[in-house]
């Protein structure tokens, strides 16, 4: 089912927040599951990602971790909500940087005509 373009799921959440998000979901997931053995009720963990237009090539993710850690007298709850611009490379796949950045130089080694030179 999984395309050679697809996004890769693993780098994909390294990436988030610069490898922040990645962070804070280890840290959240031994946290409730340490409540929930402790008090011996469920917990619960829930990463929500809206994706929305950001420039030409790229689109914003913003990414929710929120969660619920039960406790002897109750529950902790705690939302964390940040955001990541991603490039929209072929077939939909999203990295960090841009994959395709076109040709830099010919085969000779001089500067490639159809690049336009900064500021025009």
């Amino acid at each position: 089912m999984a395309s050679v373009r697809s996004t890769d799921v693993q780098v994909f959440i390294v990436e988030l927040d610069g490898g922040v998000f990645e962070t804070k979901l280890g840290a959240v997931l031994s946290e409730v599951a340490s409540g929930v053995m402790n008090t011996k009720n469920k917990g619960k963990v829930s990463v929500n990602l809206d994706i929305e237009p950001f420039d030409e090539n790229r689109v914003k993710i913003k990414h929710k971790l929120s969660y619920v850690r039960p406790t002897n007298r109750g529950k902790i709850s705690e939302e964390d909500t940040t955001e990541t611009p991603m490039y929209v490379n072929r077939g939909g796949r999203l990295t960090i940087l841009q994959e395709d950045q076109g040709q830099l130089l010919t085969l000779a080694g001089e500067p490639d005509g159809k690049l336009r030179a900064a500021g025009h």
